[in-house]
Parts: C-alpha cells; structure tokens; sequence
C-alpha cells in the first residue's frame, strides 16, 4: 500500500476506532460508554453492508479491479479482518469492564442463571405474556435450506440433546428485537437494580418451546448475519425509478452475506452445518464472539434514574436575531443568518417554514429531503403550506442508504395532499441541503434561501453539528432557484458564479482555490487552508494539497471520519497536520476557509471531499459572504483546533494518540457551546 494514500477503507476502521476510545474513556459518563459500544457497533454493521460488501464485489474482476481502486481490494479485504478481529478484543474487554463498572454501582445485568425467586416469576410471566407467540422456531435438517435470514435480526441457534441416547437436533429462532425491548428491567433487591437481555428470556423459555421433542438438554447460541446492501441501480428511463427501488429493497432481502457472528462458546458441529448452509468459505469474515451481538440496542438502554451515567443536557441558545414572536422571514431580510445546531434551536428553521406556510404573500417552498426524522415537523409544515394555497415542491432522494423504504412512503404521503414531489436525478444521488422560500409582494419577488450542510431532520440536529445558512443575498438566492429549476427542467444545466455545484464545478473550484494558495505561497504572501470534513479521500485533490503543502501552504485539516491524506511526511506533507474530534455531538458540518492572499473566503458545503460527493451526487456548496459570519467561522475553526481533550492526531501509523494536553484542557464542544452563548447574548 502507497505510504501517501490510506485506503478509504482502513481509514474507516481508525475512525470506529476512535469511537470505541470513547466507550473505554472513563471520563465519559458510565450509560454514555455503553452508548459509544452501540455506536461503534451500528458502524460496523453499515460498514459490512456497504464498504466491505463493496470490495468483495470488485474483488471478483482481479486485477481490474486494483486499477479501478488504485489498490487491491483482496489485500485490503485480508487488512480489514485483521483489524477487525483486533478491535473485537478490544470491545468484548471494554464491554466486560463496563459490566463490572455498573454492579459497582447495584447495577446488574444478569442472565436467565442468576434469577431469585421472584425475578424467576416474572421472567415466567413476562415469557408467556409478551416473548412466546412472537417465537417461530425453524427446525435445521441435513437436507433442507435455511430461511431467508434477516440482515439486521439476531438469532439463537438452539441445540437440543437427549442425554440417554446423544440424539441431537438443531433449530434457529429470531430474537423479536423489532417488536420487543431488548433489555427488560427486573424487580429490584433493597437498592440492586437488575436488566436482563431479552435473548436470556428466551433461553429461560426453551424447554416451553419444544416441548414437543423429548429433549432433555436446551442451549442457545447468538449469531447474526450481515448481507451485502448496495442498491444496484442501472438507468433505464422506460421503467419506474420506484418500482425499481422498491425491487431492490426486496432484493436486499436475499443479499450475499458479508459477515458472520457467532457465540464462540457454539459446539462445533452446530456451527459447521450453519457455515456450510450459508456457504461461507475460508476468504469469508466469520467473527468468534461473546454471548450477545447487536450491541447497537445499548443506544437504547433502559434509564435507570442515575443522572451522573448521562451527559447533562445542552440547552440550545436562540440566535440573537432570530426573536421570539417577531417575523423570521423580516430578520433574514434584514441581514444573513448562519445557525449552528445543536447549539442553536433546530426550532428556528420550524418555525421559518411555519411562517412561510401562513404568510399571505408567500407562494411557493422548495426544499430538498434526504434523511427526515421519524415524526416530521418539517413534512407537517409542508403540508400546512399546501393546505394554504402555496406551491410546495420537494426534492425526494430515494437512495438516502438505509432511508429508502421511509423515503418513499415519505413521498407517497406529499403526493397526496398535493406537493410536487421529484424523485431524485436519474445516476445521481441528490445530496445538496436547499430551501427555497419566494414571496411576491406588490409585484416585487422577494426570495430566502437556506444553505445547509446537514438534512432537514430535527431528530439528528440534536446530536449532529451541522450549519444552516439563511440569506436573501441574490448572488445565493438566484442560483438556489436555479438548482431547483434543475431539478425540476429536466436536468437544465445552468451557469453558476457563486454557488458551486457538483458534479459540474466542485473538483475545478477546490483545485483553483489550492492553486491560488500555492501561487501566493511562491510570492511569498501568506497562504493556508483551513478544512473541517467528514470524510476526505479524493485522490486529485489529496495530491493537490500535497503540492500545496511542498509549495509551503499552512494546512490544517478537521476531519471526522475517513482521512487517506497521511500528514507530516518530510518534503511531501510536512506542512499538513490532521486531527479528528469524536464526542458526544458527531462532527458533521463541512466548511472550508482559504487564505486567498489576506481576503479570506469561506465556504459552508453539504460535500465531502470523496470521489463520489464530487462526481456522483448533486451537492451544493455556499460561500459566506456576511464578514462577521466568516469571523464567527473562523473562531470556531480555531476552538475546534485547539481541543486538547477530544482530538486525536493523525498521522501514518494510524496510532489515535490524542493532542497533547495543554495547561488549560479545552473541550471544543463545551467551548463552542460557551462562544455561541456569548455571541449570541440579548444585546439589550
């Protein structure tokens, strides 16, 4: 492998990594660590599904498939399963470190073995009442196939024995996770309080199951599946893009299984009939591991009334000119707004559509829908616009991963009360975060953009960071009606002077702006960029900053997640230096500040700098033209650098050492939280 490019795919795995930091950090509230497990757990599960299921795809075309990557998928394929079984033992260490940390606490979680007396009634109770008409035992025969498991579900693979004759049978059965919780609280003892895993329960009722058979020895055993889940979408105009998608939804039912979960504690002839049912061979991921999987259900674990396991809330802080009772649409007119959530109330942009879908001289709201949260305000307004007699027009993504079933009954849902609904780009996925309110007054046009860099989902604007521009500025406005005109014209390409779309502009517009800083770097002028992203792994553009960084450019890069770019090698990046912040919040706002000789510009983007943001997905990103705004960013950018407690550095190791601490710790989060409230204190 290159030592000046990480594939994306190892990169990943260093960002999972850093979550799994968290859940190990004893300064991170107990319930919380449990919480990063989940995290770290869900993140693994899409990156099987997704990633990885990639490669092994593009592994079957050999040597073509190098040239297509730039590196071997197999070699990398090898890699992975490496770090992977490695981070395991780290997880199952973290995991029964933090069992012990919470009986410390009279805090238990106890299998169905340890029960008393009265916890074993209610077990029995809770069993027959809610667990046993939700069991559909399959029964495993030499001959026959398994059923169709589920991607996300886990399984007990049940092994009965009749002690006097050894006569063995197997069989599997789904833990009804989708309709049950996970953890049940027990009755408590004086101050212990007790959670069971449904999984135990079920293991408890077993003999209750088959009692049929004449079995007199039941064990169960966890194991899950994780299938390959890209949607394979080839354009054909003459067949619905939805009938197409919903195809691939069911297909996705049936897709190759990736990866494969198991109690290692299994008997061995168990566990070679399922492996042989499922046809994994020697190159397929078979993971050994613990009792329970699916550890994405402790993002949901029971509360249990200790305040100090939790993060204390952060009140979000109104934006100072955002008023409460007093017209949004006037504040925007007045000046530009930028938001920043979680810090600032998703409420705001609630609320700007509510009084867009009352105002009399409003009469049209486009906006752009990606990922929605589970109860939509922003869908209620929506509909509260068309009830009003103004035109709503919504730009659907049907390939929002792991969205799309949501998405379409989303879409059905606008259609019939009246909202034009466009589904997507045929061959691109629409990603840009846009909205576009126009009021017409006395013949006078007046239109309100909103530019952000995360979706318009009011569940993830509580946990993610993410901006939110709102302007009437022209320069923006004007070309935010022309992105919508696009999508709504056939894919009318139009002229853009200052909002840079991909997959038209993107990749010329970074490269120019690198360029210039390299120019003034030669002159002698001060150059540097600033980049705060998710994701940066772009090969062009990494080759760019490198030669920005020979050409003694000062660059300073924030990034989340995937980071192919290796900082600090002597005479090719030794002016780049990289971190990565993982805390409560995910760092999920993307903007970027050049130097541009003293006269910096700055943009906020819904892109990352990957291959397929730049050339494959619809993407919008905004320059900030309001200088006290640009200042704002800029300080952020420089709290951000400064954290001391959250970041860790990157280099070609992969190490996740965290930044040295300072004399003063410095928390970015907390510290970004404090900025906003002191820049946006009631001037009175």
């Amino acid at each position: 492998m290159s030592k000046t490019y990480i594939p994306k795919e190892i990169s990943w795995l260093s960002f999972n990594e850093r979550v799994l930091q968290e859940a190990e950090n004893k300064e991170v509230p107990l319930i919380e660590r449990f919480k990063f497990l989940g995290i770290y757990s869900n993140n693994l599960d899409e990156y099987f599904r997704v990633r990885v299921a990639t490669l092994k795809r593009l592994s079957q075309f050999g040597e073509k498939s190098k040239n297509i990557l730039g590196y071997s998928p197999k070699s990398t394929l090898k890699k992975i399963q490496e770090i992977v079984l490695k981070q395991n033992a780290k997880f199952e260490k973290i995991y029964s470190g933090l069992i012990q940390e919470l009986d410390k606490h009279k805090i238990h979680i106890i299998n169905e073995k340890q029960l008393n007396q009265e916890q074993t009634e209610f077990v029995q109770k809770y069993f027959h009442k809610e667990v046993r008409t939700r069991l559909m035992p399959f029964l495993i025969e030499k001959d026959t196939e398994l059923p169709n498991l589920t991607d996300d579900a886990i399984y007990l693979a049940i092994y009965l024995v009749k002690k006097e004759t050894q006569k063995k049978r197997f069989a599997l059965l789904e833990i009804p996770t989708h309709v049950l919780p996970r953890f049940i609280v027990l009755p408590e003892k004086g101050d212990d309080k007790y959670v069971i895993f449904i999984d135990d329960i079920i293991r408890y009722g077993l003999k209750d199951i088959f009692f049929i058979f004449d079995f007199d020895e039941f064990s169960a055993y966890t194991i899950k599946l994780t299938k390959d889940a890209e949607l394979e979408i080839v354009d054909d105009i003459s067949e619905s893009y939805i009938d197409k998608l919903s195809r691939s939804l069911q297909q996705r039912k049936w897709g190759t299984p990736v990866r494969f979960i198991y109690d290692r504690e299994m008997p061995d002839d168990l566990l070679k009939i399922l492996t042989k049912k499922l046809n994994f061979g020697p190159d397929d991921v078979i993971i050994p591991a613990d009792r329970y999987h699916n550890f994405k259900d402790f993002m949901n674990f029971p509360n249990l009334g200790r305040k100090k396991f939790y993060y204390e809330p952060v009140v979000p802080i109104p934006h100072r000119d955002i008023q409460a009772g007093k017209s949004i649409l006037s504040a925007i007119k007045k000046k530009d707004i930028m938001l920043f959530f979680p810090y600032h109330p998703f409420d705001h942009f609630i609320d700007l559509l509510r009084e867009a879908s009352i105002d009399p001289y409003v009469t049209s709201i486009q906006i752009t829908l990606y990922r929605l949260a589970r109860n939509s305000s922003v869908i209620n307004a929506l509909l509260n616009a068309v009830r009003n007699g103004k035109n709503v027009t919504t730009v659907v993504e049907l390939q929002a991963r792991f969205d799309e079933e949501a998405n379409i009954l989303w879409g059905n849902k606008l259609m019939e009360e009246g909202v034009k609904v466009i589904y997507g780009v045929p061959g691109l996925k629409v990603h840009s975060k846009l909205c576009l309110i126009t009021r017409v007054k006395n013949e006078v046009t007046q239109r309100y953009a909103a530019i952000g860099t995360g979706n318009f989902n009011e569940d993830t604007a509580k946990i993610y960071t993410d901006h939110l521009l709102l302007t009437t500025n022209k320069k923006i406005t004007n070309e935010v009606f022309k992105a919508f005109n696009f999508f709504n014209v056939n894919y009318k390409k139009d002229n853009f002077y200052h909002l840079v779309l991909s997959p038209f502009f993107l990749r010329n517009k970074i490269i120019l702006l690198i360029e210039n800083e390299i120019k003034n770097a030669i002159a002698g002028k001060k150059a540097f960029i600033y980049l705060k992203l998710n994701n940066i792994t772009d090969n062009e553009i990494i080759s760019h900053l490198y030669e920005a960084s020979k050409a003694g450019v000062t660059i300073r890069l924030i990034i989340r997640g995937m980071i192919s770019l290796v900082p600090g090698i002597k005479d090719i990046s030794e002016n780049i230096k990289a971190i990565g912040i993982v805390d409560r919040f995910l760092e999920h706002t993307r903007f970027m500040i050049f130097c541009n000789g003293g006269n910096e510009e700055c943009f906020i983007s819904s892109a990352d700098l990957m291959t397929r943001n730049i050339e494959h997905r619809i993407e919008v990103t905004c320059p900030v033209f309001d200088k006290s705004i640009k200042n704002e960013m800029k300080e952020i950018f420089e709290i951000q650098w400064s954290d001391n407690v959250k970041a860790r550095k990157f280099d070609a190791t992969h190490s996740n050492a965290f930044v040295k601490p300072g004399k003063k710790p410095i928390q970015s989060q907390i510290e970004v939280h404090n900025y906003i409230k002191k820049v946006n204190e009631k001037i009175s």
